[in-house]
């Protein structure tokens, strides 16, 4: 872990504002659609349809239209961030590197080797790869703005984008209830947050935090009041895997605002996997469906009104998913 915690501005309302903006020029809105794989009606938010696979090119896209003309990038990742800045990088003219663990997922791997950045791979797990990757950034000859996967106002705005498309695509006056991934809290703050300015009284707007069983580090934060580091078993929702960088502004932005936090097992995660394939036809990763993984299990408690469950990624290596779908347990 980096010797000093650094210092992240919040968001502010103009950050989601322009973060609206730029993501309309560049990301058309992912799908929604109706669902009764959890035995009763849920609407899915696809972002499994976005170019890189993950809603993480959201907030990358967001941050790094943020940055001044000249400026380099370095990122710490656990695949999806990395290939939403990649992508960007590309889409910007913004040189980046990108450090990932030993552990990172094969197929986000080779992904993130297609493309024109840096490649570095580092460390044992998420933890020693985001450490490297603040040091890299902290070096005077790199002149280098690190962005977080989740610590990082532009980020959390960006990812905020998604309860905006939600809202266009399901007009209503009925209460709405979104369940949200949460590894780092870049997805979850940023929906939590645009829930309290968009929310009405005729149509109240709450928010739900899912994390693997295997790393609860978020939640342990939150409830804690402050950073809190936790101990990370091996999960196949490689994606919500690891601790937070200390210090990070998603626990301060995070209490008080979700409803609640649930976890998930590998099994109810790899159950959900067959199920989306079998029921839609859709491949998402373990992360990608947690959120469907905590309605299913009964983890969430009966709510009135629209209740969505994000798909945030489909990026999965094959193997894992061919065990997956044989029905067999599967850690990526």
């Amino acid at each position: 872990m980096p010797a000093a915690i650094r210092a992240v501005p919040l968001p502010v309302a103009p950050d989601f504002e322009r973060a609206r903006e730029i993501i309309g020029e560049h990301l058309p809105p992912t799908p929604l659609i109706t669902s009764s794989v959890a035995g009763s009606e849920v609407l899915l938010k696809l972002e499994t349809f976005q170019p890189t696979g993950s809603f993480k090119v959201r907030g990358a896209i967001a941050a790094m239209s943020a940055l001044p003309p000249g400026s380099r990038v370095v990122t710490a990742s656990a695949g999806n961030h990395a290939l939403g800045i990649a992508w960007a990088s590309v889409r910007l003219g913004v040189p980046t590197t990108v450090v990932i663990a030993e552990t990172a997922s094969p197929a986000k791997r080779s992904a993130l080797e297609a493309l024109p950045v840096e490649l570095i791979v580092h460390g044992p797990d998420y933890d020693g790869a985001e450490a490297y990757g603040l040091l890299l950034a902290a070096d005077p000859e790199r002149r280098a703005t690190y962005v977080s996967p989740y610590n990082d106002p532009h980020v959390i705005a960006g990812h905020a984008t998604i309860l905006d498309e939600i809202l266009a695509q399901r007009a209503s006056d009925r209460p709405l209830t979104v369940i949200v991934p949460g590894g780092g809290g870049g997805l979850l703050a940023g929906v939590a947050l645009r829930a309290a300015t968009l929310a009405t009284p005729h149509r109240p707007i709450a928010i739900y935090g899912v994390e693997s069983a295997q790393s609860t580090g978020l939640s342990t934060s939150v409830r804690a009041g402050t950073w809190t580091a936790v101990e990370i078993g091996r999960t196949v929702a490689d994606g919500l895997a690891g601790n937070l960088e200390p210090g990070s502004i998603t626990v301060e932005l995070l209490k008080g605002r979700v409803a609640g936090f649930v976890t998930v097992s590998d099994e109810q995660i790899g159950d959900t996997i067959r199920t989306l394939a079998q029921g839609h036809g859709l491949v998402a990763e373990g992360g990608g469906a947690a959120s469907l993984a905590a309605i299913r299990s009964g983890a969430i408690p009966d709510v009135e009104g629209d209740l969505v469950a994000i798909v945030s990624g489909r990026n999965i290596a094959l193997p894992v998913l061919a065990a997956i779908l044989s029905g067999q347990t599967a850690n990526s």
